[in-house]
């Protein structure tokens, strides 16, 4: 079983670096059972998920992670929960927003993909 923990900084890593360059880079990780919920809207399905994110409202974004733990979800499965606390900036702004996202990760062919993803701004 692989190590949780250089799992999920690896992923967050790539995730992150790719989401601020390119959101639609991100479709490699999902498939068409994964589901998003990002703040109030839901997505299931690559397409729709590479669409909403794709038209968020803001075109530069940069993620700064604070935290991220994870733990073995299942022995069964060897599938992993993250969840991820950070701040966002979005289109030059100053003033950061603090955010947290969970995902789980399922293991599939020596790698991962994402199953769910939930993010939310926290206040």
């Amino acid at each position: 079983m692989a190590n949780t923990d250089e799992v999920a900084k690896q992923f967050v890593t790539f995730y992150y670096q790719t989401f601020d360059q390119d959101r639609s880079k991100l479709a490699a990780l999902y498939r068409d059972t994964s589901q998003l919920k990002f703040e109030t809207n839901s997505s299931v399905g690559v397409t729709d998920i590479i669409q909403q994110l794709t038209s968020l409202p803001f075109e530069q974004v940069e993620h700064q992670v604070s935290t991220c733990d994870s733990q073995a979800s299942s022995s069964k499965d060897n599938s992993i929960l993250v969840l991820v606390t950070g701040k966002l900036l979005t289109g030059g702004e100053s003033n950061a927003l603090s955010y947290t996202q969970a995902f789980h990760l399922m293991p599939e062919n020596n790698t991962y993909y994402v199953l769910n993803d939930v993010f939310r701004l926290t206040y």
